[in-house]
């Protein structure tokens, strides 16, 4: 596929292949002073990411992907925590939840789409390490939230996706304890996420739960764990071999 190139100073090596590709949104007003941002070399603020995708559907190449771009921060998955060492990462320009969150255009949704396909044919990555920002960060960051397709670039082959009924039972909220928000914390560790069991289901929990629900169950971003939320995790698990 065709990039454009910018090259950002940002990176340093990496201690091992790439086997995740983390998603992100710019969170700025506009893609060009995104990419600014990220080409910054002024120290104590640098970022950077392998890849930036701007609303029209044009790839601008920043970091090679065999070195270490600075865009995930302090984030954990599967047990790993310097997931800028293992991953790829792609900023999708949106201005956030902060300045004018929207959905992402078309010609953006199929770049991103061709672009996670060109680095997986690279790289061995499997589909349960495509995962946003949220999901590795879900304390400190939203992006690319739940406006982002994700339903439809696991149809193109990347990424999980199911669609289950709702289970039954009453929702699992913050404050509640027992065995059943335990079982449904190990579930997430499981799937990926620092949600270490305790049967308590406190704030830290219910910032996972959000952040699931912003990749896996878009219509509902409250932090509870009702039925639809309850299986879709237990579905990715059975889909993702969990």
């Amino acid at each position: 596929m065709d990039y454009i190139d910018a090259p950002s100073p940002n990176f340093d090596a990496r201690t091992a292949p790439p086997d995740m590709i983390v998603l992100h949104y710019t969170g700025m007003k506009t893609g060009e002073a995104a990419l600014a941002q990220l080409r910054d070399p002024t120290p104590g603020g640098r970022v950077s990411s392998h890849y930036l995708v701007e609303e029209d559907g044009r790839v601008f190449r920043l970091v090679d992907e065999a070195r270490r771009a600075w865009h995930a921060g302090v984030s954990s998955w599967k047990g790993q925590t310097d997931i800028n060492s293992r991953s790829i990462g792609i900023e999708i320009v949106n201005p956030g939840h902060e300045f004018g969150y929207r959905d992402f255009p078309e010609p953006q949704v199929a770049a991103v789409i061709a672009l996670v396909g060109d680095i997986r044919s690279r790289w061995t990555i499997a589909d349960g390490d495509i995962v946003g920002h949220s999901d590795v960060a879900p304390a400190r960051k939203p992006d690319p939230g739940e406006r982002f397709p994700w339903k439809r670039l696991a149809a193109a082959g990347h990424g999980l996706w199911v669609e289950p009924p709702p289970a039954p039972g009453a929702p699992l909220a913050e404050g509640e304890e027992g065995a059943a928000v335990f079982a449904f914390q190990a579930g997430l560790t499981r799937l990926g996420y620092d949600c270490a069991p305790t049967g308590r289901f406190d704030a830290a929990t219910r910032e996972v739960v959000t952040a699931f629900q912003r990749h896996w169950v878009q219509s509902r971003i409250d932090g509870v764990a009702d039925g639809l939320t309850r299986a879709r995790l237990i579905a990715l698990l059975r889909l993702a071999g969990g």
